[in-house]
């Protein structure tokens, strides 16, 4: 080894052993036995140890040629050069002596070029620190090192590793230096107790499944009651429903802008009579029902709470979420209506109406799902929700409200994507920030406040129309990273969603993925289960380091409301679109079946088949549930919606005594248009 030329270039070759790293396959007739120094051929037997160990330096011109595996601790530069050290030397001779092992702390071997990152370095161009090496040889005279990556301090040529969605680069290989200083305890603990980096609660999957949530909701309210029977029968365990466009902005079926909309992404609800009809024979004391509602949130709760208590079903039996985000509506989504402020105001009501009322209702789901969809990072999709929870818990204080009396119904919502390992350290990282916000930021007390519980629906802007099969794919990565990283619920997304709703087939392939996972995989049999490796931990660190950074600047700015009035989160998610979509542009990035494996002839999917009739009918059970009223009445109710909209009281309860009336959503929410205003960025 070593000698110019003198040495078998076949089998002369290095490991480092600050990890296992990738090696050469040995040559014919060799057989690694050592992991950590897998290279080169092995001897049957070694001898005795000599007496070189102890800190012994051996000149490279003192070994004889022959077969050699090397260990190497560590490599630097000395007296301006670039010298490895080995820790252990192995040697095969041939002759009487027979087979001699040498062990040795040091060896001062120059190193004449350095290879790393696929680019050749001269000796001194390169900083090394305490590299894991691949191999090392010597041509013509010239010794080379193969380095596969530093382990301590900046990575050189880093512009050439991988990177994840957020930007981090991933480094060739982790090891123990990447957690040098770093306290398990302080930055872990258990699984259920504080900071709830490994899960909110100890037992995690061990003692329940997280709730399999599939979000349904189309055409009118009997399609999507039908649905939710389906998917109950097919082993969900909860429910979501999704509501059309005309819902989600506050308009009836019958207004003019609902037309052409009304049932098309979700289910059409005008009316007391709708809620019934979508609610018939479910048992709304046993399941909890999430609904994907926002700036029409107080009503749409309002409606279930009326609907349950019809039933028999007091409103503390009852469980569930709404979003009721509107902060990310401003940033992402767009099923805005009124300004931000008066917004803020709706939801702190709505934390104390529930607080009173409705005690486990899930007052509002803190949303990075849509930021995410938008086109942020996930650095950006973290950083940018924290921060609107951190505008709605001050706002709720503001309002006089105790921060324990709320924020234990607080909950999450994030989004899953492809990146597997980045999506779990994001849902670590988002549970450890957010028990600092709420401890040390508003000082609370009960630990349930500090709990961050979050809903994970995989990501919808990942599907894509080419091949659609491939769906099914992305979707179980994204469900797993989400058990991986703790969820509490979770939607996994059709196959065929980037084409039409979910069909049947696809629906239930989507809740057969969850079960799979599960029931079948074992990931589930001990909490948090990729806690302390090297790699995750690092990643969960670094993803926590840059989205403080932008809670930092969202601060400094005056808070969430204040920079979304100055477009700044928009600037930044658009961005982060711009550049991803130039990846896959530029073939930088690989889609399947987009812009590599793709198919010339594909066959024409299956698509779940709209109902031409759905709009016409929707609207003509709305015209005959207003005329079967007391006019007068509604519009006494509804007076005092604006009244009440005007002063300070709580909207909720003039909102419940309208809806009593018969007044609807639509009607509602006019009367709320007409004090408030409607937004226009």
């Amino acid at each position: 080894m070593f000698e110019d030329g003198s040495g078998d270039e076949e089998v002369d070759s290095v490991v480092g052993r600050a990890g296992v790293a990738a090696a050469p396959d040995p040559p014919v007739g060799g057989e690694a036995d050592d992991p950590a120094m897998a290279l080169g051929i092995v001897a049957d037997e070694f001898g005795e140890d000599a007496d070189l160990a102890g800190g012994a330096v051996v000149d490279h011109r003192s070994v004889e040629p022959g077969h050699h595996r090397f260990g190497v601790s560590q490599a630097g530069a000395v007296d301006g050069e670039d010298r490895l050290g080995v820790e252990r030397r192995e040697l095969l001779t041939v002759g009487d002596e027979g087979s001699v092992t040498c062990r040795v702390e040091a060896i001062g071997e120059r190193i004449d070029v350095i290879t790393l990152g696929g680019g050749e370095h001269r000796s001194g161009e390169v900083e090394l620190h305490r590299p894991i090496v691949a191999g090392c040889g010597s041509t013509d005279g010239i010794r080379r090192l193969t380095v596969l990556s530093n382990t301590i301090g900046e990575m050189a040529d880093a512009t050439d590793l991988p990177q994840t969605d957020s930007g981090i680069p991933i480094k060739r290989l982790y090891d123990a230096s990447d957690l040098e200083g770093w306290d398990p305890t302080e930055m872990l603990g258990a699984p259920g107790q504080p900071p709830y980096t490994r899960g909110v609660y100890g037992s995690m999957y061990t003692g329940r499944l997280w709730t399999m949530r599939q979000y349904s909701g189309f055409g009118n309210a009997e399609a999507t009651n039908e649905r939710f029977k389906f998917l109950l029968n097919a082993g969900q365990t909860g429910l979501s429903c999704a509501f059309d466009l005309p819902t989600q902005m506050g308009y009836d079926s019958d207004h003019g802008r609902a037309e052409g909309e009304v049932g098309k992404v979700g289910v059409a609800i005008d009316s007391m009579e709708d809620m019934r009809l979508l609610l018939a024979d479910l048992p709304l004391d046993k399941v909890s029902t999430s609904m994907t509602i926002n700036s029409t949130a107080a009503i749409l709760l309002l409606m279930y709470e009326l609907v349950a208590e019809e039933n028999g079903v007091p409103s503390d039996r009852i469980s569930g979420t709404i979003q009721n985000d509107l902060l990310k509506e401003y940033i992402a989504r767009g099923t805005y209506v009124y300004p931000p402020r008066p917004s803020m105001r709706i939801i702190t009501d709505i934390f104390e109406y529930c607080s009173k009322h409705v005690p486990n209702w899930n007052t509002i789901s803190i949303s990075g799902y849509h930021i995410r969809e938008a086109g942020s990072t996930a650095v950006q999709e973290i950083a940018f929700t924290l921060a609107n929870a951190i505008a709605y818990v001050q706002a709720a204080i503001d309002a006089g409200l105790d921060v324990d009396d709320f924020a234990p119904r607080l909950s999450f919502f994030w989004n899953g994507h492809n990146n597997f390992f980045e999506e779990v350290a994001k849902f670590r990282a988002s549970r450890r920030m957010w028990h600092t916000i709420m401890t040390e930021r508003f000082g609370a007390e009960d630990p349930r406040s500090a709990m961050l519980r979050f809903h994970t629906q995989t990501g919808g802007s990942t599907l894509t129309a080419q091949q659609p099969m491939n769906n099914i794919m992305r979707v179980t990565l994204q469900a797993l990273a989400a058990v991986m990283g703790g969820t509490q619920s979770l939607h996994t997304n059709g196959y065929d969603e980037a084409l039409s709703l979910p069909t049947e087939e696809a629906a239930r392939m989507a809740l057969r993925t969850q079960q799979v996972i599960g029931y079948e995989s074992g990931v589930v049999d001990t909490p948090d289960p990729l806690a302390g490796s090297y790699f995750v931990e690092s990643l969960t660190d670094e993803v926590e380091r840059l989205a403080w950074e932008y809670i930092e600047r969202i601060d400094e700015m005056g808070g969430a409301v204040t920079a979304i009035e100055s477009g700044f989160q928009m600037d930044e998610i658009e961005q982060a679109a711009y550049e991803y979509t130039k990846s896959i542009d530029d073939d930088e990035r690989v889609i399947v079946g987009v812009n590599k494996f793709t198919m010339d002839d594909e066959p024409e999917p299956k698509v779940f088949p709209v109902d031409p009739e759905l709009e016409g009918n929707q609207v003509a059970r709305l015209k005959a549930y207003k005329a079967n009223r007391d006019t007068a009445v509604v519009e006494s109710t509804l007076a005092a919606v604006k009244a009440t909209a005007e002063g300070g009281d709580n909207l909720l309860y003039s909102m419940k005594n309208a809806l009593r009336a018969d007044a609807t959503l639509g009607e509602i929410s006019d009367a709320l248009r007409e004090v408030f205003g409607v937004y226009t960025p």
